[in-house]
């Protein structure tokens, strides 16, 4: 009996986590080793004095992605946990008593968007509904495509397809054809901040992110989005995946253009394929000799990185009124905070800021009768991070927050972590610091994302947020179904 081929996973995120299955349950022997204590990557979960946070992401967008990964294994999303859709979505604040909830139901949104600007709501269908097919034309082609070269996607149809979805047109012309009140533009633009450049700069066609959001709808895992991560793991154990937590890869062995063993804090392992999970820079950089590598240091340099962001994980000892479960602050100018994140690099002058409050919808995550709370800040990735920066911008948000909200929330802090740039790194080993992966820029999309094949080594790919698709949850998903298939088309031909 031909003995099974040893498939070794650096690193339990999403995309690692999806492949690993996915190999798994093609018959592959596959073992995942993950330098943290528990799996999820970025996603990782973290309790102090009763109050359970999630440290990564807080959105569930894309609700179609998760179904048709867990379909994969015959299964469910309700299998695992229960989903809510949250109604109001997430409520966008412009200043004390002047803010907008953002219904789950379409025709509130019209009547929404015609008190702020009349006849908008034509417009918005009409939008609405370019941003649904180009929803529908990339999650379900696009994204599946491993982008190892041009020709993935020369002919007639693509080229054709790319004009249909506004490759080449600028967000911000894209929702300035339609609406001019600069409140419903700052909602609609909001989306494409994490994406890594300003709305002058990201391709109209992710204008399908707001067919995710206001279409699709703002949902929440009951007991958090760790439960992604727990009912991802599980299906990978089920199927076989070995998972070694708090082991490190130190070093990638290979010979004659081969991977032949990971070398980790904790032995080494034979292996006949390396799926890079982790950074795609750290371990280019640091884990493979310099004449296997992809990319020399100078064109990491060149690359456009996704924001960083300033997190504060909070437990207070009461509860708070007039907040939602999603909170955005846009109550400072956002283009200027834009250009200090992609243009200007600096700590911002006057942040937006993210809010969530998880307590409000999962009761479970906080203490009876205290709240739980999450401040986001985006940054630019690489800047200076120190305990006096951090300290100094948690106030520039709670005096906003205690002004605009009239909560206090200084002095009643039982849980006060923060979280950035250096921990980002420390965890991660994230490449400057950062929070989301590559901007998804015009120049950064697709065939043009650092290659998902090593190109001198016959058995190592990479999946995750610095390669094809993108950043994100459904997209790192998507990146590890896409590297499974060509594993098992590579292995095939060995």
């Amino acid at each position: 009996m031909q003995q099974k081929k040893q498939i070794h996973v650096i690193g339990s995120g999403f995309s690692g986590l999806a492949a690993s299955a996915i190999l798994a349950k093609q018959g592959y022997d596959v073992t995942i080793v993950e330098k943290n204590e528990q799996t999820g990557g970025r996603a990782r979960l973290w309790k102090s004095e009763g109050f359970t946070f999630d440290m990564g992401p807080s959105w569930y967008w894309m609700p179609d992605i998760f179904e048709n990964y867990f379909a994969l294994f015959g299964k469910k999303v309700s299998d695992f946990y229960d989903l809510k859709r949250l109604d109001p979505g997430y409520r966008v604040y412009f200043g004390a008593d002047d803010f907008m909830d953002i219904p789950a139901n379409m025709q509130d949104l019209e009547a929404l968007f015609e008190n702020y600007e009349a006849g908008s709501s034509v417009g918005l269908r009409k939008f609405m509904d370019q941003a649904a097919y180009k929803y529908k034309s990339a999650m379900g082609d696009y994204v599946f495509r491993p982008s190892h070269h041009l020709g993935e996607f020369i002919d007639l149809k693509m080229m054709l397809e790319s004009l249909r979805i506004h490759m080449l047109k600028p967000m911000a012309k894209h929702v300035r054809q339609y609406f001019t009140n600069t409140k419903l533009i700052q909602l609609l633009e909001f989306p494409v901040l994490f994406l890594g450049a300003t709305a002058q700069k990201i391709p109209a066609m992710y204008s399908l992110m707001n067919h995710a959001d206001l279409a699709m709808g703002t949902w929440y895992p009951m007991g958090g989005m760790y439960e992604i991560v727990k009912a991802m793991t599980k299906i990978a154990t089920d199927n076989g995946v070995k998972i070694v937590l708090n082991t490190e890869v130190q070093k990638i062995d290979i010979e004659n253009g081969i991977a032949k063993k990971l070398i980790t804090n904790n032995g080494d392992y034979e292996t006949d394929f390396v799926v890079a999970a982790g950074d795609y820079h750290f371990i280019e950089q640091n884990l493979i000799e310099k004449k296997y590598r992809n990319y020399d240091e100078k064109y990491w340099e060149s690359r456009t990185m996704s924001p960083s962001s300033l997190l504060f994980y909070i437990g207070l000892d009461k509860k708070i009124d007039g907040i939602q479960h999603h909170n955005l602050f846009f109550d400072e100018d956002l283009d200027q905070h834009a250009k200090e994140i992609y243009t200007t690099p600096q700590w911002p002058s006057k942040p937006l800021f993210y809010v969530s409050c998880v307590s409000k919808t999962d009761l479970a995550s906080a203490p009876e009768g205290k709240e739980n709370l999450f401040f986001l800040i985006p940054l630019a990735p690489g800047l200076e991070d120190t305990e006096e920066y951090r300290e100094q911008y948690y106030n520039i948000m709670m005096d906003r927050f205690e002004k605009i909200t009239g909560q206090t929330i200084r002095g009643h802090e039982l849980v006060k972590r923060g979280y950035a740039m250096q921990d980002f790194t420390k965890d991660y080993h994230s490449y400057k610091g950062n929070a989301y992966g590559l901007a998804n820029t015009l120049a950064q999309t697709a065939f043009f994302k650092p290659a998902m094949r090593a190109k001198k080594i016959k058995n190592l790919l990479f999946t995750g947020q610095l390669t094809v698709p993108g950043p994100g949850v459904p997209p790192a998903i998507i990146s590890g179904q896409v590297v499974a298939k060509e594993v098992d088309i590579l292995l095939r031909k060995i």
